[in-house]
């Protein structure tokens, strides 16, 4: 099939771009421009028709790819047309009449490129990450993926695997014959040095999935100690209804900012305290659950408050910052018991004391926000391939010693396949649409 579709953003612009890859392509250009195709890569201006009638939908600029030397590795053409949806729509009708052709899913023009070898899995991904980046951080580590230094170290990696499996194999296909003992030591010290590696970019504290996803700032408290009004005002927006009523907060309301470049998704929970009311117990349990998964917790309590020590004994720790509100409704300092413990002291209400509040979540946000060039994983489902890589890597350095070598094999072939599913160097289909279904559709 011939595949079409809007590429550049979907609302009214100057200039839109819809793309065509497949074997009919050629026939695509023929039948709405009733001209064959410009020469390769050079912008050309053409009035594009309707089908089978000589009404001008618009007068554009087309671009011809010819394959393999394409994006898809197809032959593919580019309309550039005012983008309208008027004009688009009326282009996409034209080309759906054209016989074989249809309109592209969600990133099939990407999961064409690598399935025609043009990219590598990694380079796909980071793709759709370039894609949907929203702060500097983001695209610099999308656009350090894609220019492939990830994808060489765990080539590399796999390519040391598959020459020391070369070994293990020779001695199950000759089993008369004894290894040389510095084939042996070969052995060992190449999956040492693997295993090594491995751990070593497994380390890395996980800031690449926090750079793509977000760094996950969970806001938890009591009720109506203001956590809505804070999220607002750190948003610079209503997200959160606020009101005066105490367990107004039922479900976990997330919005996404940029906080100097950092990507962050920040939370508002249910207000924790003792409740029968189920659809509120509900809530509670969600807001403990974003306790136990967020990076960063604002523990905010009210500046009057008695009753706290429970409460901050559970949730208080490295991670977190406690913010003591409504400073406002105080006529004198804070108790000794509030004034001893490390916080933030502000008031929403009145705007005092936010700044020092944000510096020190920026503060927390550059700590864990330290990239380095050994930092090569962005996704969960890397991490997952290099630690069952790992997994494997101990099998095989268990069954080696012992010399069990059909099943030492197979635990290094294991293990260079779960190297191969990073960067897509053996059957993946099972994972190419869950990657690819997180495109926007166009590309």
């Amino acid at each position: 099939m011939t595949i079409y579709a809007l590429s550049s953003g979907p609302s009214m612009s100057g200039i839109a771009v819809v793309r065509v890859s497949g074997n009919d392509t050629l026939k695509v250009i023929k039948l709405l421009t009733g001209k064959g195709p410009p020469k390769a890569r050079l912008a050309s201006l053409r009035k594009i028709n309707k089908i089978n009638t000589s009404e001008l939908i618009d007068e554009g600029v087309i671009i011809w790819f010819p394959g393999p030397e394409s994006y898809t590795g197809e032959d593919m053409v580019e309309f550039h047309v005012h983008g309208s949806k008027a004009v688009i729509d009326s282009l996409h009708n034209s080309i759906s009449k054209i016989e074989n052709c249809r309109l592209a899913e969600p990133g099939e023009f990407t999961k064409l490129a690598f399935q025609n070898g043009k990219i590598n899995l990694l380079k796909a991904e980071s793709i759709a990450d370039l894609i949907s980046s929203e702060t500097e951080i983001q695209r610099r580590q999308a656009v350090k993926i894609m220019s492939g230094k990830s994808g060489d170290k765990f080539n590399q990696l796999r390519d040391k695997l598959l020459k020391i499996l070369s070994h293990v194999e020779a001695k199950i296909d000759f089993p008369d014959e004894d290894l040389p003992e510095d084939i042996l030591s070969y052995i060992k010290k190449i999956s040492s040095e693997v295993s090594s590696d491995i751990e070593k970019i497994l380390g890395d504290q996980k800031v690449g999935e926090k750079i793509r996803e977000g760094f996950k700032i969970a806001i938890l408290g009591p009720t109506n100690v203001g956590k809505s009004s804070l999220l607002n005002h750190l948003s610079n927006r209503d997200v959160a209804i606020v009101s005066e009523i105490a367990g107004t907060t039922r479900d976990v309301v997330e919005t996404h900012l940029n906080i100097d470049g950092y990507p962050v998704v920040i939370s508002d929970t249910a207000g924790i305290r003792e409740s029968k009311n189920e659809i509120e117990k509900k809530g509670i349990k969600l807001a403990l659950d974003k306790a136990e998964d967020a990076d960063l917790k604002l523990i905010v309590i009210e500046a009057k408050s008695v009753d706290f020590q429970g409460f901050l004994s559970n949730l208080m720790d490295e991670n977190s910052i406690l913010v003591i509100n409504k400073s406002d409704l105080i006529d004198k300092d804070l108790s000794p018991e509030l004034k001893k413990l490390e916080h933030v002291l502000i008031s929403v209400k009145d705007n005092l004391n936010l700044d020092a509040l944000i510096l020190k979540i920026k503060n927390k946000l550059k700590n864990n926000f330290i990239v380095s060039e050994d930092i090569l994983i962005s996704r969960a489902r890397h991490r997952e391939h290099l630690e069952k890589c790992l997994e494997n890597l101990k099998n095989f350095k268990e069954k080696n010693k012992t010399e069990d070598f059909d099943k030492a094999a197979e635990d290094l072939r294991l293990a260079t396949r779960q190297l191969g599913m990073i960067v897509g160097k053996v059957e993946v289909e099972e994972i190419l649409d869950s990657i690819f279904n997180d495109f926007c559709i166009g590309k």
